[in-house]
């Protein structure tokens, strides 16, 4: 199940409005340094295997292997002026990270 906030669904229909762009928006499992995986967005077509969801003309993506490890998505938008941005939920948290195996300053 895929959920997306009021505003969320409007400041995505605006950026493909004022870019232009006929695109459908996946969740996809990012990978990410230190942090480890984490889920993001990105424009994409429908594939074979992928769970779609409809919001007022608004199409969403998430392979459905992928949905199933999350069980339920939530994407949110969080107005913080400059620190604006989409946030990307989801019932059972996706990646783990924190193995400093690699150049992480946080390590000891």
């Amino acid at each position: 199940m895929i959920n997306v906030a009021d505003l969320a669904q409007q400041k995505l229909r605006e950026y493909l409005e004022q870019n232009n762009i006929e695109s459908s928006i996946r969740v996809a499992l990012m990978s990410g340094g230190c942090s480890g995986a984490s889920l993001g967005l990105a424009l994409d077509e429908k594939k074979e295997g992928d769970e779609v969801a409809e919001f007022e003309g608004l199409t969403v993506l998430i392979d459905k292997t992928l949905l199933t490890q999350c069980d339920k998505v939530y994407i949110d938008y969080i107005d913080a002026d400059a620190r604006s941005g989409f946030s990307i939920t989801s019932t059972n948290p996706v990646g783990g990270g924190g193995g400093c195996g690699g150049s992480c300053s946080s390590c000891g």
